[in-house]
Order: C-alpha cells, then sequence, then structure tokens
C-alpha cells in the first residue's frame, strides 16, 4: 500500500476522533455541526478559489459538479442522524455501530447487488465486524423484560449507511477533479444544508411554542439550544482538515482500502467516552465498549487487507 496513502488515513483517523469528541461535548450536536461546517466552509472557498486562479483554472466536468453535490447531501443526512445519535446516546456505543456499519454495508451491496466475490480473509473480516457491533450493542438485552436496544442505535446505524453513501461517491469525485478543489464543492453543498435543517428546526419549535400559547398555554420564550461555538469552530476546522486528509487518501488508494483503515478512530473515540466521560456504569461495561471497538477495527483491518 502507498505509504503516504497510510499516512493520510492514520492523520485523518485521529481528528476526526476529536471532531467527534468536540461534536458530543460542545452543547447541541447539530449546531455545533452547522457551526463547524460554515466556519470551515469560510476557510475552504476562497481558498480553493485562489488555488482554481494559480492553477490555471482546471475544468470542472458537469459530472463532477453532480457527484459533489450529492455528495454534500449524504453528508448533510449524515451530521443530521450523527447529530440526534449524539443527542440521546453515548460517544462510546454510537460511533462504533457508526463506523462499523458502513464497510458492512458497502461489502452487502458487492456481494448482493455486484455479484463480488470476497476471499476467507475477507470473510473473517466481515465476522469480527459483525461481533464487534454485537459487542457494542449487545442485542440480546432486548430479550428481557423492558429491555431496550442501547440509546442513538438506530441513527448510528442510518448513519453508517449515509457514510457508506458519501464514500462511494468521494471515490468517484476525485477521479474527475482534484481533492481540495473536490472539497470545494461538497463543503458550501453540506454548510448550506446543515443551515437550512437548523433553520426548519428552529421554524418547528417557534410554531410549536405558538400552538401551545393559542391553546391556552403559557408563553414560552424560543431560544436555540446553547452551543460552545469556539469549540465548534475548532471542530469544524478538525473535521476539514480529517476528510481533506481523507480524499488524498483517496486520490492515491481504493476506497475499499481508504474505509476500512479511516475506522482506527472507534478505538480512540472509545477510550475517550468511556475514561474521561465516564459513559460506562462498570469494568464489565467498559471492557464490552472498548472490547466491541477494537473488533470493529481488526475486521475493518482484516477487511482491507483481504480486498
Amino acid at each position: 500500500m502507498d505509504p503516504f496513502a497510510l499516512a493520510f488515513i492514520a492523520i485523518a483517523a485521529v481528528l476526526h476522533a476529536a471532531w467527534n469528541i468536540l461534536l458530543k461535548t460542545a452543547g447541541d450536536p447539530l449546531r455545533t455541526a452547522t457551526a463547524g461546517m460554515v466556519a470551515a466552509c469560510v476557510v475552504i472557498v476562497p481558498g480553493a478559489l485562489v488555488a482554481w486562479l494559480l492553477t490555471d483554472r482546471p475544468a470542472i466536468p458537469p459530472e463532477a459538479w453532480l457527484v459533489g453535490l450529492a455528495s454534500g447531501a449524504a453528508e448533510t443526512a449524515y451530521f443530521v442522524f450523527l447529530a440526534q445519535a449524539y443527542r440521546v446516546g453515548d460517544l462510546s456505543v454510537v460511533y462504533p455501530i457508526a463506523r462499523g456499519t458502513a464497510p458492512l454495508i458497502a461489502v452487502a451491496i458487492g456481494v448482493l447487488i455486484l455479484d463480488e466475490r470476497l476471499a476467507p480473509v475477507s470473510w473473517l473480516g466481515v465476522v469480527l465486524l459483525l461481533a464487534g457491533l454485537l459487542v457494542v450493542q449487545r442485542p440480546w438485552r432486548m430479550l428481557g423484560r423492558g429491555g431496550t436496544a442501547p440509546a442513538g442505535t438506530g441513527f448510528a446505524l442510518l448513519t453508517g449507511a449515509m457514510i457508506a453513501t458519501y464514500s462511494a461517491f468521494d471515490r468517484v469525485g476525485v477521479q474527475m477533479v482534484p481533492p481540495w478543489l473536490y472539497a470545494a464543492i461538497i463543503w458550501p453543498a453540506m454548510a448550506i444544508g446543515l443551515v437550512g435543517v437548523d433553520r426548519v428546526r428552529a421554524w418547528r419549535r417557534r410554531t410549536e411554542a405558538a400552538r401551545a400559547l393559542a391553546s391556552g398555554g403559557v408563553a414560552v420564550e424560543v431560544v436555540d439550544p446553547p452551543i460552545d461555538r469556539p469549540r465548534a469552530i475548532v471542530g469544524g476546522l478538525l473535521t476539514f482538515a480529517a476528510y481533506g486528509f481523507v480524499l488524498a487518501a483517496l486520490a492515491r488508494a481504493p476506497l475499499a482500502i481508504v474505509a476500512p483503515l479511516r475506522e482506527s478512530a472507534v478505538v480512540l473515540t472509545s477510550l475517550w467516552g468511556v475514561l474521561r466521560l465516564g459513559e460506562a456504569a462498570d469494568r464489565r461495561e467498559v471492557t464490552f465498549r472498548i472490547g466491541g471497538s477494537v473488533l470493529v477495527l481488526a475486521g475493518a483491518v482484516v477487511l482491507a487487507i483481504g480486498r
């Protein structure tokens, strides 16, 4: 494997883990994501414009615009689902499920739809990924009286589906235009989408308050959920840097290699969740969450090697 691509993936994993920790801890996750993506957009677009002017204005094929906009839409949905998952669930549960689901979806599409064949080693990777997700979720707990899935599991699974979707778009997009130029297409689309979702959410809050008042309730001041804006902006710049390294890696290595290896961040986030955020109630829970995350990482790596 290209050593530069491997280095890019490792850096991206660390930066992405840091961004998700900020997203979980900096206040309302959706508003944090929106503020962060807008801040990153302010940096990306002018920089890309200057670079475009200084590099003889490379042409952008219409197909690249379409792929970039589609990826931006999928990224918007990704943040909406991830924000909801973090709003109700733990970092050490949501992140491993979301990141572990994505390569499994890619494998399912390849085997069931594209009629691809996996080597025995790749099937071992699939088994390890499934085992890791099962250890983190422990769905057998739902069999008992009053048993439920860990909070945020459903939205984490939807997040994984969006990761698989935008990763596929991005692999195509960076083959059409340079990664920095492709990022300048994605980010405005994603930032505009998130601002739109946030404004719709604010409108719904005002509408619900007005209806409550009209039905004889007490007037309630409608305010936006609080966020730590400086941390949100830093997080946005971190995720921009992480995504830039991923795009650079995709330009040098196949999606089947890049997508699984970038999931090494699952162990970092799980450790942070259980050790710093106190998400695990006891040592047994710590073992399950960290152990499941290690299995997810091992499965992703084995799957990459098997490809």
